[in-house]
C-alpha cells in the first residue's frame, strides 16, 4: 500500500482542525469547537482505561491517516476518547449548554465529569445533549466510548468493510465530524424547516423550540422571522413555535444549478436568536408534450446529468480534510458540465450540502444501507440478469437479502426519518434513494409510504439499480455491461449507475490491485470509451424517456480505480473539453 494525500493535508494545523461553523442551516454567534487532539485508548476490556495510548487529531477516524494512530478498531474492541473542556465553557447564570457531534461510528457513550449524559446509536447522523447540570466551576472532563461492529453486524455501514477491497472499502470508526459546543439561553431554537411553496411564490417556515431539560418542544412560542436578499428589503412576520408560518415572496427569484439564489432567514424566539437561509426551488415529475414522464425544476422539464459521490479521502477517509477540498470536488464536477451528484451510501457533514446549495449543485441523497450478509448470487449476479430480461426480483426474501432481523428494520426506518429531518431544508437535495441494489432491502413498498408522508416535496428513488417494486417516482436503472434500451412507463426513468471505466495512474494509486468494469490503459482510450457510450446508448434514449443519468464515479477509492479524477484529486483522467461536449449535447438533446 502506498499511502496517498490531497494537497491539503499537509495545511493542516492541528489546533485549528475544521474550524467552520458546522451547522449552516442554524447558526449562532455562540460557537466553540472542540476538533483538535484528544486522549485516545483502545481496550478489550469495557471499563474505562487506566491511560491513554497516545493523542487522536478529532474527527479523523482512527484508521484515518490524519489522526495519528493508523489503527483499525475492531468489532470486539472498545475506542476511547478523552479531554478536557477549554476554560470558555463556564457556567453563566439563565444560559445553557449544549453539547454536539456530527456524527460518531457507531454506538457512542458520551460522559461529561464521570456521569453519563448521552448514549446514541448510529454512526452517520448528529446528536446533541444539554450538559449545563454537570458542568462544574473550574476544570471540566469530557470522554466517550466507542463501539464499532462495522459490517459484522446489522447497522447502518454504507461501504465501509473490515477486510476492504474492490468496490468496498477501509472500515472507519468513531468521531468522524466536527464535535462543539453552544451557549444557549433557557428557551432556545432547536430547528428552522423550510419549505418552498414554489407555485404560490411563498416560503413555509416551521420552528421548533426548546426550554430547559423538556424533552418536549415548545409549542405556541412567539415566533419573529425576517427574510431579507440582496434584491429586496426584508420581511418581519409574527408567528407561532411549531405552526406554519408562510412569507410571500414578491418578485420571487428561484434557485437553480445556474443560478443557485438564496434568501438570508433571521429567526427569534424570547433572547434567542438565529441564523439560516432558504431557496424557491420546485421539483417533480409529470408527462410532456408526448406524453413522456419527465423530472421537472421549477415546472420545466430538466435533464440532470451526475455523477456517483462515494465521499472518500485517502487521507481522511469519511472525513474531507478541510472545507476547502468539498469545495474543489464540487465546482470540478460543476465546471465538467454536470448539475447533479449522488451521494452514495454516506451522510456528509451538512457544511457539503450547504455549498451544494451556494454553488448550485442538485444531490441524490442515498440512505445508508446496512443489514447482515448479502448473498451475492441472489442480490448481484441473478438480479443483474433478471434485470436485463425485465423480469421483476421481489424483496420478500429476507434472508437473501440480510434482512431477518426485525430490530434492524425499525433501526433502519428510525434513522432514515432522522436523516430526512436533518436535512430536509438543503435545497440541493432533489431525491431520497431508499436502497441500492437490493442491499439490506426489505418491504421497499412500505418504506417508500413512510419516506413520502416524512417529506412529499422531493422524488423518490424507490430501488437504484435492480430489485424495483414499481413504486416512488423514478424507474432506476444500473448498465455497466448491455445496451441500454429505455421503455416509457408512469413514472419517470434514470440511468442512475454506468461507466465504472477504470485507468490506473501510477504514483496516483492507493494499491498494486485495480478494480473496475472495463480496464483502461491511455488516457485517450478512456476518453474514446467515454465518448462513445454517451453518443451509442444515453443520446438515443432521451427521446424514449430518459431523463437522468449518473456516471461511476467522480474520483478513484482505494482499488476501484474508475473514477474521472484520481484518489488523490491530482489529475483529471479523461479529457475536460470531451466530458464537456457530452453534458452539453445532453443539454441540448432535451425534450
Amino acid at each position: 500500500m502506498r499511502q496517498l494525500k490531497t494537497r491539503w493535508a499537509d495545511q493542516i494545523d492541528k489546533e485549528h482542525v475544521l474550524e467552520e461553523y458546522p451547522r449552516p442551516l442554524l447558526r449562532r454567534d455562540s460557537y466553540v469547537n472542540l476538533n483538535g487532539l484528544w486522549d485516545y485508548a483502545i481496550t478489550i476490556e469495557d471499563g474505562k482505561p487506566e491511560s491513554y495510548d497516545g493523542s487522536i487529531l478529532v474527527p479523523f477516524s482512527p484508521e484515518a491517516f490524519l489522526s495519528g494512530v493508523n489503527r483499525q478498531l475492531k468489532p470486539a474492541e472498545t475506542l476511547w476518547y478523552h479531554r478536557r473542556l477549554p476554560g470558555t465553557v463556564k457556567l453563566v447564570n439563565g444560559m445553557r449548554w449544549i453539547l454536539h457531534f456530527g456524527a460518531v461510528d457507531q454506538f457512542a457513550v458520551v460522559y461529561v465529569n464521570g456521569k453519563r449524559v448521552k448514549r446514541h446509536l448510529g454512526g452517520y447522523l448528529p446528536f446533541s445533549v444539554d450538559v449545563t447540570e454537570v458542568l462544574v466551576d473550574g476544570e471540566n472532563e469530557l470522554l466517550v466510548k466507542v463501539r464499532d461492529y462495522s459490517d459484522a453486524f446489522y447497522y447502518s455501514r454504507g461501504k465501509q468493510k473490515l477486510k476492504r477491497g474492490g468496490m468496498f472499502y477501509t472500515a472507519q470508526s468513531g468521531i468522524w465530524q466536527t464535535v462543539w459546543m453552544e451557549m444557549v439561553p433557557e428557551l432556545y431554537i432547536t430547528g428552522v424547516a423550510s419549505t418552498p411553496l414554489y407555485d404560490d411564490s411563498a416560503l413555509s417556515l416551521n420552528v421548533s423550540v426548546k426550554k430547559g431539560l423538556r424533552k418536549e418542544e415548545q409549542p405556541s412560542e412567539k415566533v419573529i422571522v425576517t427574510v431579507s436578499s440582496i434584491e429586496m428589503q426584508p420581511i418581519q412576520i409574527e408567528g407561532r413555535a411549531l405552526e406554519d408560518i408562510v412569507i410571500p415572496l414578491r418578485d420571487m427569484h428561484e434557485w437553480s444549478p445556474e443560478d443557485p439564489f438564496l434568501y438570508d432567514i433571521e429567526v427569534q424566539v424570547g433572547d434567542d436568536k438565529v441564523k439560516s437561509y432558504a431557496a424557491m426551488r420546485k421539483i417533480h415529475v409529470e408527462k410532456d408534450h408526448d406524453g413522456i414522464a419527465r423530472i421537472y425544476l421549477n415546472n420545466h422539464p430538466y435533464f440532470q446529468k451526475g455523477v456517483l459521490d462515494q465521499g472518500y479521502w485517502p487521507e481522511g477517509l469519511y472525513t474531507p480534510p478541510c472545507d476547502e477540498a468539498m469545495i474543489c470536488d464540487i465546482r470540478t464536477m460543476k465546471n465538467l458540465g454536470f448539475n447533479m451528484l449522488r451521494k452514495h451510501l454516506k451522510i456528509e457533514p451538512q457544511r457539503w450540502y450547504y455549498h451544494c446549495d451556494r454553488l448550485g449543485m442538485l444531490v441524490w441523497q442515498d440512505m445508508v444501507n446496512g443489514g447482515r450478509h448479502y448473498r451475492s448470487w441472489y442480490v448481484t449476479y441473478l438480479a443483474t440478469a433478471k434485470e436485463y430480461f425485465h423480469i421483476r426480483t421481489q424483496d420478500s426474501l429476507l434472508g437473501l437479502l440480510g434482512r431477518r432481523d426485525e430490530k434492524g428494520r425499525k433501526q433502519f426506518v428510525s434513522e432514515m426519518r432522522e436523516m430526512i429531518r436533518c436535512l430536509y431544508s438543503h435545497p440541493s437535495i432533489v431525491t431520497w434513494v431508499i436502497f441500492n441494489e437490493g442491499w439490506g432491502q426489505f418491504h421497499a413498498g412500505t418504506v417508500t409510504e413512510i419516506v413520502r408522508e416524512t417529506d412529499h416535496t422531493r422524488l423518490i428513488d424507490q430501488a437504484s439499480g435492480w430489485f424495483d417494486q414499481g413504486g416512488g417516482d423514478i424507474r432506476s436503472i444500473h448498465d455497466y455491461f448491455f445496451p441500454l434500451k429505455i421503455i416509457p412507463e408512469e413514472r419517470t426513468t434514470a440511468l442512475t449507475e454506468f461507466g465504472g471505466y477504470s485507468l490506473s495512474m501510477p504514483g496516483h494509486r492507493m494499491y498494486k490491485k485495480i478494480y473496475g468494469y472495463r480496464i483502461y490503459r491511455k488516457s485517450a482510450d478512456l476518453t474514446r470509451g467515454y465518448r462513445e457510450w454517451i453518443e451509442k446508448e444515453i443520446l438515443p434514449n432521451i427521446a424514449n424517456g430518459l431523463s437522468a443519468t449518473i456516471y461511476t464515479q467522480l474520483s478513484d477509492v482505494e482499488e476501484e480505480v474508475n473514477g474521472i479524477l484520481t484518489y488523490d484529486r491530482e489529475i483529471l483522467k479523461m479529457e475536460a473539453e470531451v466530458i464537456r461536449e457530452m453534458n452539453e449535447k445532453q443539454q441540448l438533446t432535451e425534450f
